[in-house]
């Protein structure tokens, strides 16, 4: 209630969409940051023309409908993503407009302008007090994204009441000193103010713009307007009923007079709109039909023809070199491959490129452009933003065009974690590159140190994990992640992100034959057998070579054991019953391997079996000492097999 003139100036007066093609790539895109909001969003879409009913609004938040109580991307036509943990909306469109920046930089041509869109999000109070604000509207102002207007519902309430109390910020200032165009004083509550306003943004082109609207929440509800009972609770009957009448509302409930329904629809208009920029794209193809073709395939999440036989080649090549290094360093390897057959691939590291190694031979990096905007790269720094840049990279893959992973180091995934979730609630095609992923990193010590860090990703519903053993393993893991369908705009598939747990130390490289090759793309498969195996070892990442090496030492004593490499146990435990049998037999005593928390691997060794891992935090020191310290060691895993004998 407190955001409708707002949301008036911006649908009616300047936000330019296509509600019968809520996919169409030159579309302004709108996020609603405080997506408890949500009601809002539901109205204007229903309003302006997109295929969501008045029977839908009547089952908000009901199971099933397409108005849950956040919006959610893939579920109601025109929601460009998923709201709902505050600020991360406002990031999202920082994703949003720098991936509109790229795309233009990169495609557009002189008298032939395809990409020119806007970008603009509704945020409260609580968006601005996350933290993860403060990152991506620091990094916004840095790159120049002018296209970036966010509208500042400037209410004074949160849950708790009045925000004077814990959020005294001069926000207006703040954002100056980011580097943005600040519109102050704006009446939320006057729409030819804020056209005004939005106009006047729209403007400039050096900038990204905040406008500052100052409204009262709840406004119409005579008794709780301006309080913090309006913010998440019903108003009552009677508060109802006083808000019609005080704003001479005399319709029945959801009854849309048809002066109003008229007045909003917005399909012919888009429809207009949409067909003009398809004559600019037809003159484009014109004149530049590869490049039109390449933007018409990236703009669809599409792979580029011969992909699949390309990066197959590779891993071949991968296979047949054998190299013995950091898995860090076999990840670098594979993005340098990568990049040449994927010009989407977009990369990134937060402050962390020469330790990532997310980097390639003749990169650019994006930078801010002299007058507004970016000049085209596919390298971001994101600074020491680690939450920032995971939903950043979030509205990137969001806009379409662009395939984005970044890095870091993998014990500050927990800085990113939220954002890792939406990225796999929403089925995102994003890829984390986290290096320095155990206590093999050494002499950082414990506050660097990954213990719980594998398992706790484990466990979050459709992220896809891997920790790769070896050159062969890291080839495979990025040629799936990247192979993981892309959802881009209403077209959602069974995609989603990956995260790439790699080594700082070398890793040994085991050499495979062909079925071995291929069985790797299974997730869990037999790395080494033994005639009449009686106990398997299941290893992961750096312990494989342990598991390898007690194989050996266990068949001088002769127990015969077979080494399964399971690099990724999401992705086996989506085989079939009858190549998981075949891995892990029943019956079959295991013992588990990983320089990280025990309690995991027991959904794999049983109650029975046992886990050489580690339950406390880690220490500084060489991580040749560690390994021994910690026991992860040949001699460790050989006992182990025995008493599970």
């Amino acid at each position: 209630m407190g955001m409708a003139e707002i949301a008036q100036a911006l649908w009616l007066g300047n936000l330019r969409h296509n509600p019968a093609d809520p996919a169409w790539a030159n579309r302004d895109r709108f996020v609603l940051s405080n997506g408890h909001g949500s009601m809002l969003i539901y109205a204007l879409l229903h309003l302006t023309g997109y295929d969501l009913s008045l029977d839908e609004l009547k089952q908000f938040r009901q199971l099933h409908s397409k108005t849950p109580g956040h919006p959610e991307v893939g579920i109601t036509p025109g929601v460009e993503t998923t709201t709902g943990p505050l600020g991360q909306g406002l990031a999202n469109a920082v994703g949003m407009a720098l991936a509109e920046a790229l795309l233009a930089a990169e495609f557009n041509r002189p008298g032939h302008t395809i990409v020119d869109h806007h970008t603009y999000v509704f945020v409260g109070d609580g968006c601005l007090m996350e933290g993860i604000s403060h990152e991506a509207c620091s990094l916004a102002g840095t790159l120049k994204l002018s296209k970036l207007v966010a509208l500042y519902d400037d209410n004074g309430i949160s849950i708790d009441g009045h925000v004077e109390h814990w959020f005294g910020d001069d926000t207006a200032k703040r954002f100056e000193a980011y580097g943005w165009n600040v519109i102050r004083g704006v009446d939320g509550h006057d729409v030819a103010a804020v056209d005004a306003a939005i106009k006047a943004a729209r403007a400039q082109s050096e900038k990204p713009s905040l406008i500052i609207c100052r409204t009262v929440i709840g406004k119409g509800a005579p008794t709780m307007a301006g309080t913090h009972n309006v913010h998440g609770a019903p108003l009552g009957n009677d508060e109802i009923a006083a808000a019609r009448a005080t704003m001479g509302w005399s319709a029945t409930p959801f009854e849309v007079p048809q002066d109003v329904r008229q007045a909003w629809d917005s399909r012919e208009a888009g429809a207009a709109a949409q067909a003009d920029w398809q004559r600019v794209f037809a003159a484009y193809a014109q004149a530049f039909p590869a490049e039109a073709a390449e933007f018409t395939r990236r703009m669809k999440g599409d792979l580029p023809a011969g992909f699949a036989e390309k990066a197959q080649a590779f891993l071949a090549a991968t296979a047949a070199r054998g190299e013995t290094v950091a898995t860090r360093k076999a990840s670098q390897f594979a993005i340098t491959e990568l990049a040449g057959l994927l010009p989407e691939l977009l990369g990134g590291s937060a402050d962390l490129t020469g330790s990532n190694f997310t980097d390639w031979k003749g990169v650019t990096a994006v930078r801010a452009a002299d007058k507004g905007g970016v000049s085209f790269g596919r390298h971001i720094n994101y600074g020491v933003r680690e939450f920032g840049m995971a939903a950043i990279m979030n509205g990137i893959a969001l806009h379409g065009g662009y395939l984005p992973f970044g890095g870091t180091f993998l014990t500050f995934s927990d800085y990113s974690r939220n954002a890792i979730r939406m990225a796999a609630l929403m089925k995102q095609r994003v890829v984390h590159v986290f290096t320095h992923d155990s206590i093999g990193l050494g002499e950082d010590g414990p506050t660097h140190q990954s213990i719980e860090h594998a398992a706790s990703l484990r466990l979050i519903p459709n992220l896809s994990v891997w920790r790769p053993c070896d050159t062969v393993e890291t080839t495979v893991a990025w040629n799936l992640a990247v192979s993981r369908p892309a959802s881009i705009g209403m077209d959602v598939h069974d995609g989603g992100p990956t995260a790439l747990l790699l080594s700082r130390q070398n890793l040994p490289f085991v050499p495979r034959d062909e079925a071995t090759l291929k069985a790797v793309e299974k997730g869990g498969y037999v790395l080494r057998d033994a005639p009449d195996a009686r106990a398997a070892i299941i290893a992961t990442g750096s312990e494989v070579a342990i598991a390898l090496a007690a194989q050996e030492a266990l068949a001088k004593d002769g127990i015969a054991v077979r080494v399964v490499s399971m690099p990724s146990t999401d992705v086996f435990d989506r085989q079939d019953a009858e190549w998981k049998r075949a891995v892990l037999p029943a019956g079959m005593p295991r013992v588990a391997i990983e320089a990280g928390v025990t309690a995991f691997w027991h959904k794999y060794v049983g109650l029975d079996g046992a886990v050489v891992g580690i339950d406390r935090y880690g220490e500084s020191a060489p991580a040749g000492a560690l390994f021994k310290f910690f026991g992860l060691t040949t001699d460790k895993v050989v006992e182990a097999v025995k008493q599970v004998l």
